[in-house]
C-alpha cells in the first residue's frame, strides 16, 4: 500500500464514524480542508521553514490543541467565523465556513488524527494524491450529488494530452469544480520528460498559468485547497467564486478546458410577496453573445469562445442537445463554424459520468480573427459511443480506452489525419447543409440492434434508456421555451 493510500484510508475510516452522526462525505472533506490548512500553516512557522504565520494568533492550530470538550467546539466555530473574513487564499478556503461536527469528542479525535501527520514534510505529489483520493471518494457518493463536479481523470488527461499546453501559456476553467483540468495541465507542464523549465517558467507556472471560477462556494474551497496542496498559487487564490456567465471576460487565455455543469437551464430562486420560493429562468443578455438563450450549455459554449485569445484553443464537454437543438442552438453552431476552426468532436459513451444517463461529447476549437470566409474547413468526429459500454464501478473509462482517439487526433500535427472506422471528417459545406446545421452525426451500425446475442448488460441497457428519456425531456423543454418566448 502506498503512503498516500494509507493516509487516505485512515482519514476515510474515520469518516465512517462521523457518518453515524449525520456528517456526509462532502461535509467531512470540507471539515478536513479547514483543519488541514490550519495544521500546515502551523508547520510552516517551524524549522526548517520558519515562515511568519498567515493565521492570526489565537485562531491557529495550537489554540485547537490546547482545548477540549465544549470549549474546543466553541473555539473551532470562532476560528471559522473569523478566518472567512480574511483576504486572499485564507478567505477563499474559509468562505462561508461552518462546523458540521456536533460531537466535541469526535472533533478532538479528528484534530488528533491530523496532528499525527507532518503534512508540509510530505512530498507535494503525495499531499495532492491524498486530497485527490478523498475528492474521488466524495464523488463516488452519488447520493450527495458531489459527482457532478468530478470529471473522470482519464478523460481529463486525454483532453490535456491532445491540447498540449506550452510553458508561458495561460489555462482557464470557468466551471472548475475541484480543479481536475487545472491540475492535469499543471502535471503536463511540470513533467520533466516534456519540458525543462527554467526558474522564471517555474514561477510563472506556479503563480500565473492557472485560473478558474465556480459558482458553488463549497466546491471553490475544495479546488483552492487542492491547488494549494499541489504547491500552486501564492497568497492570492487562483480560484474565484461567482457565476462565470454573468459578465463578459476582462481577461483572455491561451487555453480553456472545461466541463460545465450538467442541467440545461440557468435559474435563480426568488421569494415572492407570499414568502414562497420560486425558480425563475435566467437568460444572459450579453452583447458579446451570438444568441440570447436560457440554455446554460449554449451560454457556456459562447462564453468559452469569448474567453480565448485570438488563436487560443478550447476543449469543452457538451451534452448532445448542443449538437442538434434548433433556434439559438442553430445560430451558435453556425457562428462557431464560421468564426472559429471547429476541428474535432469526440462522442463520449454513456456510463462515464457520475450524473446518470448523460450523453456528452468533447468539442475542440480554436478562436480565429475576423474573416469573410469560414474558418472551419473540416470537422473530424471520433465515435467512442457506438458499441461501447462503460460503467463507473465495474468497467470505468480508462486512459487506455482513449489512446486510439489520441492517436487519431494526431496532436503532433492535427492537419495530417487519416480516416478510420471510428474517425471521419465532414466538410464545412456538408455541415451547414444539414438540418439546423446539426453536428449530431453517426455512421457506425449499433450491433445490439442487429444481434440479440450482443445485447449489453441489463444495467447498461437501463442506463441508456434513462439517457434517452432525459434527452427527450430536454427536447420537450426546448419546445416549451420556444412556445413561452412566443
Amino acid at each position: 500500500m502506498t503512503e498516500e493510500s494509507t493516509i487516505v484510508q485512515r482519514l476515510w475510516n474515520y469518516c465512517n464514524v462521523l457518518r453515524d452522526d449525520g456528517v456526509s462525505y462532502g461535509d467531512y472533506v470540507e471539515q478536513l480542508t479547514y483543519l488541514l490548512f490550519l495544521k500546515m500553516a502551523d508547520e510552516q512557522t517551524r524549522p526548517p521553514f520558519n515562515k511568519a504565520s498567515r493565521i492570526p494568533q489565537g485562531l491557529d492550530w495550537q489554540s485547537l490543541l490546547a482545548r477540549d470538550g465544549a470549549e474546543l467546539e466553541d473555539h473551532y466555530r470562532r476560528i471559522l467565523e473569523s478566518l472567512q473574513k480574511e483576504p486572499g487564499m485564507l478567505g477563499v478556503i474559509f468562505r462561508k465556513s461552518q462546523s458540521k461536527i456536533q460531537d466535541p469528542a469526535k472533533l478532538r479525535r479528528l484534530v488528533e488524527l491530523i496532528n499525527g501527520e507532518t503534512w508540509v514534510g510530505l512530498d507535494v505529489d503525495v499531499k495532492g494524491a491524498i486530497y485527490e483520493g478523498l475528492l474521488e471518494k466524495n464523488a463516488e457518493d452519488v447520493k450527495g450529488g458531489a459527482g457532478q463536479y468530478f470529471t473522470p481523470r482519464s478523460l481529463i488527461k486525454a483532453m490535456v494530452e491532445v491540447m498540449r499546453p506550452k510553458p508561458g501559456e495561460t489555462v482557464y476553467d470557468p466551471a472548475c469544480g475541484t480543479g481536475g483540468f487545472l491540475l492535469a495541465a499543471y502535471d503536463y507542464l511540470s513533467d520533466r520528460k516534456k519540458f525543462d523549465l527554467d526558474i522564471d517558467q517555474k514561477q510563472f507556472l506556479k503563480l500565473h498559468t492557472l485560473k478558474g471560477k465556480d459558482v458553488v462556494d463549497g466546491v471553490v474551497r475544495l479546488c483552492a485547497m487542492n491547488l494549494y496542496l499541489h504547491g500552486i498559487g501564492g497568497e492570492e487564490s487562483p480560484i474565484e467564486v461567482g457565476d462565470a456567465l454573468l459578465s463578459k471576460p476582462n481577461e483572455h487565455y491561451h487555453l480553456v478546458l472545461t466541463n460545465p455543469p450538467f442541467g440545461k437551464r440557468s435559474s435563480i430562486t426568488i421569494v415572492n410577496g407570499d414568502g414562497k420560493a420560486e425558480k425563475e429562468t435566467l437568460s444572459y443578455n450579453r452583447d458579446d453573445f451570438w444568441a440570447t438563450t436560457s440554455n446554460k450549455q449554449l451560454n457556456f459554449l459562447q462564453h468559452v469562445r469569448n474567453l480565448l485569445k485570438i488563436n487560443g484553443r478550447a476543449s469543452i464537454v457538451v451534452p448532445d442537445n448542443v449538437l442538434f437543438e434548433g433556434g439559438a442552438g442553430e445560430t451558435v453552431r453556425k457562428k462557431l463554424l464560421q468564426n472559429c476552426d471547429v476541428h474535432t468532436l469526440l462522442r463520449l459513451p454513456t456510463g462515464v459520468f457520475y450524473a446518470q444517463g448523460v450523453k456528452a461529447n468533447v468539442l475542440f476549437f480554436d478562436r480565429k480573427p475576423a474573416s469573410e470566409t469560414p474558418w472551419t474547413e473540416k470537422l473530424w468526429i471520433y465515435d467512442l459511443r457506438t458499441n461501447q459500454h462503460f460503467t463507473l464501478k465495474t468497467n470505468p473509462l480508462k486512459l487506455e480506452d482513449l489512446q486510439d482517439f489520441i492517436k487519431c487526433y494526431n496532436p503532433d500535427n492535427r492537419h495530417d489525419r487519416k480516416e478510420t472506422e471510428r474517425f471521419r471528417a465532414f466538410s464545412y459545406d456538408d455541415l451547414v447543409k444539414r438540418d439546423k446545421a446539426s453536428l449530431d452525426i453517426f455512421w457506425l451500425k449499433d450491433e445490439s440492434l442487429e444481434d440479440s446475442d450482443n445485447l449489453p448488460d441489463p444495467a447498461v441497457l437501463a442506463r441508456e434508456i434513462v439517457g434517452s428519456l432525459e434527452t427527450a425531456l430536454e427536447q420537450f423543454r426546448c419546445i416549451e421555451d420556444e412556445l413561452e418566448s412566443k
